[in-house]
């Protein structure tokens, strides 16, 4: 059982900045890496960004591209998403989650969520 820790969310105008951190404990030895996904009012969760564990190779959803950076700290077992130039569009839940054996931008394909840091971006 993997446990997932967000936090880090909060009130910002737009054009500010956040960085969330999500911290794993559990069964996480066997990830291929870790993602963040997030979920605004009334819409699907979708992906936003992901990083292999071992070598650091990361990926973006194109609305983020440029102005989230995903990173880790193998030795916190933790996940970071720096987040710039923020816009009202960005306002969501966010969620890390953790890629056992592939990089999936289908949310369907994760079955263990933390509960999740608000990011509110007001205009």
């Amino acid at each position: 059982q993997v446990q997932l820790d967000e936090s880090g969310g909060g009130l910002v105008q737009a054009g500010g900045s956040l960085r969330l951190s999500c911290v794993t404990s559990g069964r996480t030895f066997s990830r291929y890496g870790m993602e963040w996904f997030r979920q605004a009012p009334g819409k699907e969760r979708e992906f936003v960004a992901a990083i292999t564990w071992t070598t650091g190779r990361t990926a973006y959803t194109d609305s983020v591209k440029g102005r989230f950076t995903i990173s880790r700290d193998n030795a916190k077992n933790t996940v970071y998403l720096e987040m710039n130039s923020l816009e009202p569009e960005d306002t969501a839940i966010y969620y890390c989650a953790v890629a056992k054996l592939y990089i999936s931008r289908d949310p369907a394909a994760f079955t263990s969520w933390g509960q999740g840091t608000q990011v509110t971006v007001s205009s």
